[in-house]
C-alpha cells in the first residue's frame, strides 16, 4: 500500500529525465523520448497523466524563457509565460486522449500524435517523440516514420517491454552506424554574429547590410539560405 502513492512520483521524476536528456541537442539521444508514452500509458488516473505531460514537455522546452529573453528586447517573465502557454496544447491533448481502457489506447495515443504534428496545436508540438523517427530509422523516408508511429502505438500496449526492445535494437543500430548528415552545397546556413542585437536593430543600414550579405552568398552559389 505505500508504493501506491511512490508510483505517481516515479513516473513524474522520469518524464522529466525523458525531456530533459531527449532534447539536450545531441541528436542521438532524440529517442529518449519515446519513454513519454510508456509513462503516459502507465499512469492510472487522467490527472496523473496531465501532471506527466507537463512534467515531460516543461523539461523538454526548458530553453524557451531564455531563448525569448535573448533575441526580443524583454526580460525573462515574458518568456516564462510563454513556455507555459506553449505547453497548453500538449498538456491538453494527452490529458483529454488518456484512456483506462488499454485496448483503446493505441489508437487515442495515434490520435494524440497526428494532432501534436498539424496545426493548430503542431505550432507549439517541438517536443514530439516522432522527431527520434529519423534517429532510429535513418534514411528510411516515409517508411521510417510509419515504423517509428507504430512504434510509439506499442509503447502504449501491454506489450510495451517488446515494443522498447525491438526499438533500442534499431537506436543501437543506427548509432553504431550514424554519420552526419551532410547539406546539399546549394543550402547555406549564415551565423550573423550580432549578438543581442538581433533582432533589435530595425535601422534601413542592418537591412542594407542584410541585403548585400545574401546577395554576395547567391552569387557564390546558394540557392537556399537559412538565417538565425
Amino acid at each position: 500500500m505505500r508504493r501506491e502513492p511512490l508510483q505517481p512520483v516515479a513516473l513524474i521524476a522520469v518524464s522529466v529525465v525523458a525531456g530533459v536528456v531527449g532534447w539536450s541537442g545531441h541528436v542521438l539521444l532524440l529517442p529518449v523520448a519515446f519513454a513519454f508514452p510508456v509513462l503516459w500509458a502507465l499512469v492510472r488516473m487522467r490527472l496523473t497523466a496531465a501532471v506527466v505531460s507537463v512534467a515531460y514537455f516543461l523539461a523538454a522546452s526548458r530553453g524557451l524563457p531564455q531563448g525569448v529573453a535573448t533575441f526580443y528586447p524583454s526580460d525573462l517573465w515574458p518568456g516564462l509565460l510563454l513556455w507555459l502557454c506553449a505547453s497548453a496544447g500538449f498538456v491538453i491533448v494527452h490529458t483529454v486522449l488518456w484512456t483506462k481502457k488499454v485496448g483503446a489506447r493505441p489508437c487515442r495515443y495515434f490520435l494524440a500524435a497526428v494532432l501534436m504534428a498539424i496545426p493548430p496545436f503542431g505550432i507549439t508540438g517541438w517536443a514530439h517523440p516522432i522527431t527520434a523517427a529519423g534517429v532510429l530509422f535513418p534514411g528510411w523516408g516515409w517508411w521510417g516514420l510509419a515504423d517509428a508511429t507504430a512504434g510509439l502505438m506499442g509503447l502504449v500496449t501491454r506489450m510495451w517491454p517488446t515494443a522498447a526492445i525491438i526499438l533500442a535494437g534499431f537506436w543501437i543500430g543506427s548509432a553504431t552506424t550514424w554519420d552526419e548528415p551532410k547539406l546539399a552545397e546549394s543550402w547555406q546556413g549564415v551565423d550573423l554574429e550580432m549578438g543581442a542585437s538581433l533582432g533589435r536593430d530595425v535601422s534601413i543600414e542592418r537591412h542594407r547590410d542584410l541585403i548585400a550579405m545574401m546577395k554576395d552568398r547567391v552569387l557564390g552559389g546558394a540557392r537556399t539560405i537559412v538565417l538565425p
